[in-house]
């Protein structure tokens, strides 16, 4: 008993010292030097205790961009829409868990372990800030464009495009596709927004598996 006792210290404090450095320790290391740019768009990161999205503003270019969206169900072309919301997860985490009080073993193991990968799609109006659960970034156009690249390259493509998955959504206006990647412990939804925010030519923590140390690591070096 001694033995696993120490085992388990010594496991959280490695835990813990991991995520405080992957919080601390800037990604990239060094702030390259760019001009400002002449204009500039405003994402949105959205967190809860455990999940963080990424809030892209729509235009047309944007609306044609993801005009697969539309197909699927999704009002993405509704003039009421300012965002479209994106986030990567493990899917049967995602799927199966719509709400806690649905909260199960299985999908629980398998989010510590290994899982497939999903992309969940929403729309979103005005999104108010601030707000403890929203950040927002201001981005050059090529920036813009490149961390669209990288969200429309997690979606993993089929003969006719991104693939839905049917009968899986959480409302009338939001839908799931099966996304490129697989999901773990160390390589969670979090991870994949801190890599599309340094497409975006944002900073990170090294390592951010949560929302928490994401924000800080955020709000320190941006």
């Amino acid at each position: 008993m001694k033995k696993l006792g120490r085992f388990i210290t010594i496991l959280v404090a490695a835990i813990v010292l991991a995520v405080t450095l992957g919080t601390l320790v800037p990604r990239p290391l060094w702030q390259a030097a760019v001009a400002n740019p002449a204009t500039t768009r405003h994402i949105l990161v959205l967190k809860n205790p455990i999940h963080t999205d990424i809030a892209i503003p729509v235009d047309d270019d944007v609306r044609r961009r993801f005009g697969f969206l539309v197909d699927a169900g999704i009002p993405a072309d509704a003039a009421e829409v300012r965002y479209i919301v994106f986030g990567w997860g493990g899917r049967a985490f995602y799927l199966e868990t719509p709400t806690w009080s649905e909260l199960k073993a299985v999908p629980v193991m398998k989010a510590l372990t290994s899982d497939a990968s999903v992309m969940h799609v929403d729309v979103a109006g005005n999104i108010a800030e601030p707000h403890p659960d929203v950040a927002g970034f201001d981005v050059g156009e090529e920036r813009f464009a490149a961390l669209l690249d990288f969200i429309a390259a997690s979606f993993q493509q089929g003969p006719n495009g991104p693939i839905v998955i049917e009968n899986a959504a959480y409302s009338r206006f939001d839908r799931f596709y099966e996304a490129n990647g697989r999901f773990n412990a160390l390589i969670g939804c979090n991870t994949w927004t801190a890599a599309a925010l340094r497409t975006a030519g944002l900073r990170t923590g090294w390592w951010n598996p949560l929302p928490a140390s994401l924000g800080l690591s955020m709000r320190l070096y941006n």
